[in-house]
């Protein structure tokens, strides 16, 4: 039994299979940017795996991401409450840049003349002293003939794909679930997303554009999973899955219908390994860094999980769905160096991608690039390497030397300003990330992984002051490893709106039984996880707080003090608020252990990782050409290989 996992990247797609005894096998091509699963299937071809003993295909995809930013996806009609039907135009009011008013926010996916107002309205419904709504009172009811009026006036538009968010649907789902049977009955091949499905939560205007986006996506979604699916059961492969933006896996069949919870798929993956990493360590809290061809993603783990979040955005379109945390900065390997108009060094945004790529993979790239930098500087060496891709010192020399004459500095200067260019855009995102989460960088562990993650490691740990940094093994293709091993993971949620000193904690737990009853059948045996979305009464932001299964109304609100006050540095005497309910049922990981064998040579240490084990620490500066990347051990830093593998980087003295 092997499981593979696929991960499409902007320059690399790297494909890891694992084997039920441990083996691991690798293939890496470069991505095919007009049609992905050409990638897919080459990187499959290519590691000879048999596909009879596939069990699990999970890969991460950018398919969601893709059709937003480039707004690629199907006509969608909003269906809203009449006079709530300019939510997506009014947006919070906000101005898309507080010092520039010539800034607009990107246009919202539904045109002005798409949208149909439904005559119905519902209400909370506030307690005596006004102090919390008690549940929703309806106000105007959605009679027949108004659903057959909205009917008819969708299929009059000749639109495919219908976005229904009615007031307070979270609350009261009833006059939704109409509305979408009638559609589907009306009309059963078109698209028909409602927001108690999507997301059954507070805040119209986030229910709103993340209702849309899913159903803005869900046919393109469709499509390419069948696709590959097809192409896949063709070559004997069955039953593929896909990550989500929170971090575990969907049957294909099943992520057709959640398009938007795929919004952040890719990065997932490594995070998710690299929190499954930590765990088997023992580390607890980390800053993750995986850096690719084309641009570098920012994780953190805290108590050996992934941080999850709600919100975030992709072009301007907020999705208000959980999401392992992951702040994506434009600098990778292959980052174009630019000089601007004042005569300074930049590294990106623009990138060459996998074609033409950079300079050094003589692929007709003649622009320098961060690699081409590492190249020039002799951290990466020339000849053939992973993906076929043969480097080329002198073609690296030749596009730094470009950018050094115009700045008049030399080679070696200007790779390695280059490179601290980078570094410094990529600190900002580790720097951010933590800060403002209330973690400080020099009490964490570094964890870098990717193709470039363990080329920068210590130059981005020495800017943080941070003194330990963690290179996993198989760190140039820990994304597609996460893919491989993570567990499938079904999710549900439900709108609570209860004051703590209001709740019951046997109907909070009845409650949380019910929607892990709606996750899996009877049969199967997943893991059941809870999380209570909370806030203090007054407040206008949540967080996620776990919820046990002895958990009292009074332990939950203990927890969230202390959550709050980890998070914000404070707490504050008043009544905890009860806003949504989120239910996990998970899988099993997929077994692997990590080992290096004894080293057998009696020759000295040549700087190449053959997964042996070393006795001795390797000094810097030098470089430790790993199987899948490259790891630079800068000066003032030691390198350590572990016996579960991957190295261990520590800095001595006073961090600079």
């Amino acid at each position: 039994m092997i499981s593979v996992g696929v991960d499409v990247g902007g320059t690399f797609t790297d494909l890891v299979a694992v084997a039920h005894d441990g083996a691991v096998q690798v293939s890496k091509v470069l991505t095919t940017p007009h049609d992905r699963s050409i990638a897919v299937l080459q990187a499959l071809h290519e590691s000879a795996v048999p596909p009879d003993q596939i069990t699990r295909f999970v890969h991460g995809t950018t398919v969601v991401t893709n059709l937003l930013l480039e707004r690629a996806g199907t006509r969608v009609v909003l269906l809203a409450t009449a006079g709530f039907a300019d939510v997506l135009w009014l947006r919070r009011q906000e101005r898309a840049s507080l010092y520039d008013l010539t800034r607009d926010h990107p246009a919202p996916l539904v045109q002005p003349g798409d949208v149909i107002s439904v005559h119905e309205r519902v209400a909370p419904q506030w307690g005596d002293h006004g102090e919390a709504p008690q549940g929703v009172a309806v106000l105007h009811p959605l009679e027949p003939a108004e659903i057959e009026r909205v009917v008819q006036a969708a299929i009059a538009t000749g639109a495919q794909a219908f976005a229904i968010v009615l007031l307070h649907g979270y609350a009261y789902a009833a006059h939704e679930a109409a509305l979408a049977h009638a559609l589907r009955t009306a009309m059963p091949h078109a698209t028909v997303a409602a927001s108690h499905e999507v997301l059954p939560e507070i805040r119209e205007y986030e229910r709103t554009a993340t209702t849309v986006a899913e159903a803005y996506a869900r046919p393109a979604v469709r499509r390419y999973l069948h696709t590959l699916a097809d192409a896949l059961a063709q070559r004997g492969v069955t039953a593929p899955r896909v990550m989500t933006s929170a971090g575990g896996t969907l049957r294909a069949r099943d992520a057709d219908q959640h398009a938007a919870s795929l919004a952040l798929s890719g990065p997932a993956g490594g995070v998710t390994a690299a929190a499954a990493l930590c765990r088997a360590l023992g580390l607890r809290d980390a800053l993750t860094i995986d850096i690719g061809g084309t641009s570098a993603d920012v994780g953190l783990v805290i108590d050996g999980e992934p941080l999850v979040e709600r919100g975030g955005e992709v072009d301007g379109v907020p999705i208000a769905l959980p999401r392992v945390l992951v702040e994506t900065v434009a600098a990778g390997g292959g980052s174009i160096g630019r000089i601007d108009s004042g005569g300074a060094l930049h590294a990106g945004p623009e990138s060459a991608g996998a074609d033409p790529g950079p300079a050094c993979y003589s692929r007709g790239g003649t622009r320098a690039t961060v690699t081409d930098a590492h190249v020039a500087l002799g951290h990466i060496t020339a000849g053939t390497w992973g993906g076929a891709v043969t480097i080329s010192a002198e073609r690296a020399e030749a596009a730094v030397r470009t950018l050094a004459t115009a700045l008049q500095r030399t080679v070696r200067e200007t790779a390695a300003a280059l490179i601290a260019t980078a570094d410094a855009n990529m600190a900002r995102a580790l720097r951010r990330i933590s800060v403002e989460r209330g973690r400080d960088p020099r009490d964490l562990v570094l964890m870098a992984f990717g193709g470039g993650g363990p080329l920068h490691a210590c130059g981005l740990a020495d800017m943080l002051g941070m003194r330990q940094v963690y290179v996993p093994p198989w760190a140039g293709v820990l994304s597609a490893l996460g893919l491989a091993l993570a567990p499938e993971r079904r999710e549900a949620m439900a709108s609570l709106m209860q004051r703590s000193d209001q709740a019951d904690a046997s109907g909070l737990h009845a409650h949380r039984a019910s929607l892990a009853h709606t996750l899996m059948a009877p049969h199967e045996a997943f893991t059941v996880r809870a999380w209570v979305r909370a806030r203090y009464l007054g407040q206008g932001h949540e967080l996620d707080v776990p919820l046990h299964d002895d958990d009292t109304v009074d332990a939950l609100c203990t927890r969230f003090g202390a959550v709050h006050a980890a998070r914000f540095g404070y707490e504050l005497d008043r009544a905890v608020e009860l806003v949504s309910l989120r239910v996990t049922c998970e899988g099993t990981w997929w077994p692997l252990t990590f080992t290096r064998p004894p080293r057998t040579s009696s020759t000295p240490f040549d700087g190449v990782d053959d997964g042996s084990m070393l006795e001795a620490s390797v000094p810097g500066p030098c470089t430790i050409r790993l199987p899948d990347a490259t790891l630079r051990v800068a000066d003032g830093w030691s390198a350590r290989a572990l016996p579960s593998g991957g190295w261990w980087l520590e800095r001595a003295g006073e961090v600079p």
